[in-house]
């Protein structure tokens, strides 16, 4: 939008503000003036009919009296009279319109006086005028006159104010626009053709403009600038080729580093299995006995698998694929993975547990076979940490969580696989960094250091998250949390794919 129909839109929309504050002001006035001369009015008559009803009362008794009241309802136009008593029930001839609670200053000889309003802004005006005949009882004359009349004067108030707001708008809005173009329209648009010529390159031609206010001096300005960029485009250009030498010189430096942490992990990993390769294969090189030869080259054979899972876990972590996704039970996947890895955990006095009772399919959308890497890297780290023996149980439910800061997201309800072990724990101190590539907290050649690494990257992929709590000398807790299916879950009773069985799961952990 152009500055001068800003301008033209702020004048209006303050004089608009202000005439509607007027009118409204306006309006509360006469509103309270017709009020207050209704009530002078009916304070008057009920002075009147007071003094004329407690002596015909007094004289000739309650029903002439109340005859005073209907001969007054037939000659006032548009204001009802009618004789209540305080203390009568509802629904009686003589009950007040209004609750007594509004009008116990009755009971005191106080004249009230009362504005009912519906929800149209219409009603009544209501004047209650105590009379003091029956020293047990309090009555009083009850006076209403409608507010149709008021309300009519208020619409014909704010019509004739609306009419003048809109009037005054639309002329203040003309000639604003008129004089908005000349003294700020016309000027603006030459200050921006010269700032886009600045864009493009074009340094040269001054802007002139006779105005002597800020656009004026906005294009004095503009012109020095022009001059200063003009002498700082030449110390920039050579300034660039020394900045893009520097650079690439940081680029270099940061490549060898990260290709440093890679090759001294992968030495170290390695180093081991081909030591045993070399010293096995040197003994059959030797001669041995078919039986001893046997032996070694088996030994060679696991050493060569264990080398190509820890270069296949490189090779994972350094080139992820897209997963693919379909609605699969969770629960199914925690119990393929516990089957898998029962005889493992058998040998080290392990008693792996699935816990999913009372929950129904937990189905999400994952890949079967990166969850189960996920599951095995945990179980088996879990496994690994209990050198006692006990219980590892793998625990499938519903639970609300908040993501953390790095993930974003509010708090909500989420699936969790949560990995409880009975292990060593861990200590304060690392558990940042378990899931740094190569950093693992295992004696050496039990883990390469990139199984949780691996195990991360693929919840965080999945749109998850994992959470750790670990006490030293009291196990950990692994938490995977993953959004639930909902509507797009596969059928009850589906069975997920299974994931693979090869080796390349059973020695993913860290």
């Amino acid at each position: 939008m152009r500055l001068a129909s800003k301008l033209t839109l702020a004048l209006v929309f303050v004089m608009c503000a202000v005439l509607s504050l007027y009118g409204y002001l306006s309006v509360r006035r006469e509103r309270a003036l017709f009020e207050a001369d209704m009530r002078r009015d009916e304070h008057l008559i009920g002075l009147a009919l007071r003094t004329a009803m407690v002596e015909i009362w007094r004289r000739d008794g309650l029903d002439a009296a109340l005859r005073v009241l209907d001969e007054a309802n037939e000659r006032e136009d548009g204001v009802r009279f009618r004789w209540v008593w305080l203390d009568a029930p509802a629904g009686d001839r003589f009950a007040p319109t209004l609750p007594a609670a509004e009008i116990a200053e009755l009971s005191r000889g106080t004249e009230v006086f009362r504005v009912q309003r519906e929800d149209d802004r219409s009603g009544r005006f209501y004047t209650y005028a105590p009379v003091g005949v029956d020293p047990a009882r309090v009555g009083a004359i009850e006076i209403s006159e409608s507010l149709e009349e008021e309300e009519a004067y208020v619409r014909a108030s704010v019509h004739n104010t609306v009419t003048t707001l809109v009037a005054l708008a639309a002329l203040s809005g003309l000639l604003a626009m008129i004089f908005g173009q000349i003294l700020v329209g016309r000027p603006t648009r030459r200050l921006v053709d010269k700032t886009r010529r600045i864009g493009e390159g074009e340094l040269g031609a001054p802007l002139l403009l006779p105005q002597r206010d800020e656009l004026g001096e906005i294009a004095r300005e503009i012109n020095a600038m022009c001059e200063r960029l003009a002498e700082a485009q030449a110390r920039a250009a050579r300034e660039a080729a020394a900045r893009i030498a520097a650079m690439e010189q940081l680029r270099h430096a940061d490549r060898l580093t990260t290709v440093g942490k890679l090759a001294s992990g992968i030495a170290h990993e390695l180093g081991t299995p081909l030591n045993v390769v070399g010293g096995r294969a040197k003994m059959i090189a030797r001669g041995l006995p078919q039986e001893e030869a046997a032996e070694s080259a088996r030994i060679i054979a696991e050493q060569a698998d264990r080398m190509t899972r820890i270069i296949r876990q490189l090779l994972d972590f350094a080139r992820r694929r897209s997963a693919q996704k379909a609605p699969v039970d969770l629960a199914q996947i925690a119990r393929q993975t516990l089957q898998l890895l029962e005889p493992m955990a058998r040998k080290r006095s392990v008693a792996l547990r699935l816990d999913d009772e009372g929950l129904s399919p937990a189905r999400a959308e994952v890949d079967a076979a990166q969850m189960q890497q996920v599951l095995t890297n945990l179980v088996m780290n879990g496994i690994q940490s209990m050198k006692q023996g006990g219980e590892l149980v793998v625990r499938v439910e519903r639970a609300r969580a908040r993501p953390p800061v790095d993930h974003g997201g509010e708090e909500g309800e989420h699936l969790a696989i949560r990995v409880i072990d009975q292990g060593e724990g861990i200590a304060p101190e690392d558990v940042p960094r378990l899931f740094e590539p190569f950093f693992t907290t295992k004696d050496v050649g039990e883990g390469t250091g990139l199984g949780l690494s691996v195990s991360y990257g693929i919840v965080r992929e999945h749109g998850g998250w994992i959470d750790v709590q670990s006490e030293r000398g009291r196990g950990s807790t692994f938490t995977v949390y993953l959004a639930g299916g909902g509507e797009g879950a596969a059928p009850a009773g589906e069975e997920p794919a299974p994931a693979p069985q090869g080796g390349g799961l059973a020695g993913a952990a860290a």
